[in-house]
C-alpha cells in the first residue's frame, strides 16, 4: 500500500513546547553498561532487557546487570548499526490463529542477513523472518491497542522516505507504507486516550524535530513539533508512553551509547530520572516523552482534544541517547 503523507499539523491544534525551565529535573548515570542502545519495558519478572554491545542482558531495576541469552542457541549480532529490541506484551495476532509469546524479545538485525530475531524468554534465538527492505532497519515495535492487529511493526529509512511493515506470529510480512517520512528510534504504538492518535505508530524524526503518527491505513500525520533542536544525531529519537501505574516510585530509563567522534560523544551508561521529578513538571499517566539523541533533552507530548509539548528533563550534555525510554518500578 502506498500511502498519502499529510503534513498539516492537525488543524493548527499541535502546540510547540512550554519553556518554562525552573527546576528541570535531569536524567542521570544509573548503570555503566558497555554500548547499550536500547532497553525494553519490564518482563513478567520485573526484569527489563537491555541490548548491549551485541547482546542482551537482564536488568532488575536496583541491581547489576545479568548476561541473558548467551547459552547455546543463544543471541548475538554486530554491534553498529543499533540492533534495536521490543518485548512481546503476549497479545494474540488478529487473523493469526497464534500469538507472540509473552517477554519473548524480538530483536532487529540491520546488518548483512537483514531481519528480526527472536529470542524467547529462556534465552533462546531463531530467526522471525528475513526482511528485504530499502534503507536502513532502524525501527521496532509491538502493536498494543490492535490497530495493526497486535502485530511487530519495523521500519526501514531510505533517502527521506520510510518504509513500514506489521509482521505476524507466523512470520507473514504486510507492508503498511512505503511513502512515510524519514523516522528513526523509539517508535512505539499510542494508546487509547491519545486524542485523535490513539492506537498510531508514534515515530520522531530527529532531523526536522517533529512528532510523526503512521496509521494503520499507511495515513502519515504531523502530532507536532518538538521544540527540540534537530538533525542528524541530534534531534529528537527515543520515544516511550508513561504507563497508567505511574507514581513518584518509578523511574524512566533511558540508553547512553558512547559514540566516538560525534558533539554528543555519550557515556555508555543506562540513565534513569525518577517518577517524583517527572511528576512535579507535569508528566501524567498517558503521556509520550521523547528525548532527544543529542543531550536527552526530553519533552512529554500530551494529546487529548488537542496536543501539547512540554519540556520536562534534560540530559548530560555528552549524552548520546538511543532507542525506547522504559519505565519500571525499583
Amino acid at each position: 500500500m502506498i500511502a498519502t503523507v499529510v503534513l498539516a499539523a492537525c488543524g493548527g491544534d499541535a502546540r510547540g513546547p512550554a519553556t518554562d525551565s525552573s527546576a528541570v529535573p535531569h536524567w542521570r548515570p544509573f548503570l555503566h553498561v558497555t554500548r547499550v542502545v536500547d532497553i525494553t519495558t519490564p518482563r513478567a519478572d520485573g526484569r527489563l532487557v537491555l541490548a548491549a554491545n551485541g547482546r542482551l542482558a537482564l536488568l532488575r531495576p536496583g541491581a547489576r546487570p545479568t548476561a541473558f541469552a548467551r547459552g547455546t542457541g543463544g543471541y548475538a549480532t554486530a554491534r553498529r548499526p543499533e540492533p534495536y529490541i521490543a518485548r512481546s506484551p503476549g497479545q494474540a495476532v488478529a487473523g493469526a490463529g497464534c500469538r507472540f509469546p509473552r517477554d519473548d524479545v524480538y530483536a532487529l538485525e540491520p546488518h548483512g542477513r537483514t531481519g528480526v530475531i527472536a529470542v524467547t524468554a529462556a534465552g533462546r534465538a531463531t530467526r522471525l523472518v528475513d526482511l528485504h527492505l530499502p534503507g536502513l532497519l532502524n525501527g521496532i515495535s509491538f502493536d498494543t491497542t490492535g490497530r495493526f492487529g497486535h502485530r511487530l511493526l519495523v521500519t526501514a529509512t531510505r533517502k527521506g522516505r520510510t518504509t513500514v511493515v506489521a509482521i505476524d506470529c507466523r512470520s507473514r510480512v504486510q507492508t503498511i507504507t512505503t511513502a512515510a517520512p524519514a523516522l528513526e528510534g523509539g517508535i512505539v504504538v499510542a494508546p487509547v486516550g491519545f486524542g485523535r492518535f490513539a492506537g498510531d505508530l508514534i515515530a520522531p524524526d530527529e532531523r526536522s524535530g517533529r512528532i510523526l503518527a503512521i496509521a494503520s491505513s499507511g495515513r502519515s500525520r504531523l502530532v507536532a513539533d518538538s521544540g527540540l533542536p534537530h538533525g542528524g544525531d541530534i534531534g529528537v529519537e527515543s520515544g516511550g508512553f508513561v504507563p497508567r501505574q505511574f507514581g513518584s516510585g518509578w523511574r524512566a530509563y533511558l540508553a547512553d551509547r558512547v559514540s566516538p567522534g560525534n558533539a554528543h560523544p555519550g557515556d555508555d551508561t543506562v540513565l534513569a530520572i525518577g517518577g517524583g521529578p517527572l511528576l512535579r513538571r507535569g508528566v501524567r499517566a498517558g503521556d509520550l516523552l521523547l528525548a532527544s539523541e543529542g543531550g536527552a533533552q526530553t519533552v512529554a507530548v500530551r494529546c487529548r482534544r488537542t496536543c501539547s509539548v512540554t519540556h520536562v528533563a534534560d540530559g548530560p550534555r555528552v549524552a548520546h541517547a538511543e532507542g525506547h525510554i522504559a519505565f519500571a518500578r525499583p
